[in-house]
């Protein structure tokens, strides 16, 4: 699907939603780039936003022209970029692959300008119990959260809250990650030979991905906790 027909309509995807809320011109940080379909489909969507990339493998050559590409693990490894020059970090599917989040939340909260955002989006607590796909297609889409053998462990939005609170940003948003046009699509696939996009339209309409968006604010790390357990006079 080309993601310039959204630009009009962006409510109908959750990355979309967010994508569309950058500022025009503004700077966006794909965390976790991997093959760069993702980054493919936010150039059509938002030609206009100079797009950042980094991923410990990538595969830059297929990136949108003029993405600029830094390999390295974000475990670890600092980015290159300045503090507060991103308006827009996204995160999708990584955050199951790791063993920490907390450099990557540092990271976060020192790249985005204020009131810039950040979109992370992981698989829902609920892919744990379900099952893989059946008999010979066992294995070969990813529909229990450990057919992928590449997950660490599931994380839940609360843990994400945790770890965006603890460097000072501001949670603005939980929820289902959807693509509505893929998830009222389903019902036409339910008796249609298998198919990845059969499968892509029913992950959409079970919800299998959540998302948290956090927000870079006037507050610092700290300042929250002691709001909170500051007593009410």
């Amino acid at each position: 699907m080309n993601w310039k027909y959204l630009r009009h309509l962006p409510w109908l995807d959750a990355r979309a939603r967010f994508v569309d809320r950058v500022p025009i011109g503004g700077s966006l940080l794909d965390i976790g780039s991997a093959d760069g379909e993702t980054l493919g489909h936010f150039a059509e969507l938002r030609p206009d936003v100079k797009l950042f990339a980094s991923d410990v493998a990538g595969s830059p050559e297929r990136y949108p022209a003029g993405c600029v590409f830094h390999r390295g693990d974000i475990q670890k490894d600092q980015l290159p970029w300045p503090t507060r020059s991103m308006d827009g970090i996204t995160c999708l599917h990584l955050v199951e692959h790791l063993n920490s989040l907390a450099f990557l939340f540092d990271e976060a909260a020192r790249l985005l300008k204020d009131g810039g955002r950040i979109f992370i989006e992981t698989p829902h607590l609920k892919t744990v119990t379900l099952q893989s796909l059946p008999g010979a297609l066992a294995g070969t889409f990813p529909m229990s959260f450990y057919d992928d053998t590449g997950h660490v462990k599931p994380v839940a939005t609360g843990v994400l809250a945790h770890a965006a609170r603890r460097v000072g940003l501001k949670i603005v948003a939980t929820g289902i990650s959807r693509n509505w046009l893929f998830a009222v699509s389903y019902p036409f696939f339910l008796f249609a030979p298998p198919s990845r996009q059969k499968y892509t339209a029913k992950l959409h309409w079970i919800g299998w991905s959540a998302f948290l968006i956090a927000e870079r604010s006037e507050i610092r790390p700290g300042r929250l906790e002691e709001k909170i357990s500051r007593p009410v006079a």
